[in-house]
């Protein structure tokens, strides 16, 4: 299991993130859009190519002195895919809920030395823009063995656990060691997969009163550091929808930020 180093910065039910410099915006939400088209992948790969951010790049590749920042050469490869987290309306059972929503897009990046990084971007009221760098390339792996395991499904995080499932038709099949942990080698049905989770996170959810505690989507613990190389970089605020709101779930103290554990990925 390896550290994943990442640039946000989650705080109450505003995120603030790292991103490339841009002006500084108001900060109303903006909700992510509930599918992918071809001119929301068009947006996040313009936002992942832009200069600002190949530039914020070679900053990422060369923390902790791993390259220099004018060696890192980063390039983008393929196109921007979806990432979807499991959907709190799932979780609290409302009909018809998808077990998941979509949060951001991701990009693949690569330095010339080999490193991965995953770009998410998120639409915002300046429109798409890089919100957060995440060493890996944990997005695009699961995405392809979701794929190769049961076509046409639906891969999905559960932030909470940092377990990968897909799901399709009445069942979820487990993608990795965390998500074997929750619901077994085989998987199991989407009727037992919403009852576990109802049971771990149905008295978390916005506006319970573990939220307003602070808990769950108001966690205000002391933000970790940037990661050595990303001081400086604008800080701009993103709203509780989209990529804020795969944390509501969360509870005390586990914000998927800096991933603590990867799970090995499962055939």
């Amino acid at each position: 299991m390896t550290k994943r180093a990442a640039t946000a910065v989650f705080a109450a039910t505003a995120v603030a993130v790292l991103v490339v410099p841009v002006p500084q915006a108001s900060a109303a939400p903006v909700p992510q859009p509930r599918s992918v088209t071809a001119e929301t992948r068009a947006a996040a790969g313009r936002a992942a190519v832009a200069p600002d951010t190949i530039a914020t790049l070679s900053r990422f590749f060369a923390r902790e002195g791993k390259i220099a920042p004018d060696a890192a050469r980063p390039r983008i490869e393929g196109e921007a895919i979806p990432v979807s987290y499991l959907s709190p309306d799932f979780v609290a059972g409302k009909a018809g809920a998808p077990v998941a929503r979509l949060e951001f897009l991701a990009s693949k990046a690569v330095s010339s030395d080999g490193q991965q990084a995953a770009l998410w971007t998120a639409e915002t009221e300046a429109g798409w823009q890089v919100v957060n760098i995440a060493t890996g390339d944990d997005e695009f792996r699961y995405a392809q063995l979701g794929a190769a395991k049961l076509p046409g499904g639906t891969v999905f995080r559960e932030p909470q656990i940092d377990a990968w499932y897909v799901a399709g038709g009445s069942r979820v099949l487990p993608l990795d060691e965390d998500a074997e942990r929750a619901v077994g080698p085989g998987g199991t049905s989407l009727g037992s997969y919403r009852s576990r989770v109802t049971r771990a996170y149905g008295d978390k959810l916005p506006g319970s009163a573990y939220a307003k505690a602070g808990g769950a989507g108001g966690y205000a613990a002391a933000a970790p550091a940037a990661p050595a190389g990303l001081a400086g970089l604008a800080v701009a605020p993103v709203a509780a929808g989209g990529v804020a709101g795969a944390l509501a779930l969360c509870t005390a103290g586990v914000i998927a930020v800096r991933r603590s554990r990867r799970g090995r990925a499962t055939a």
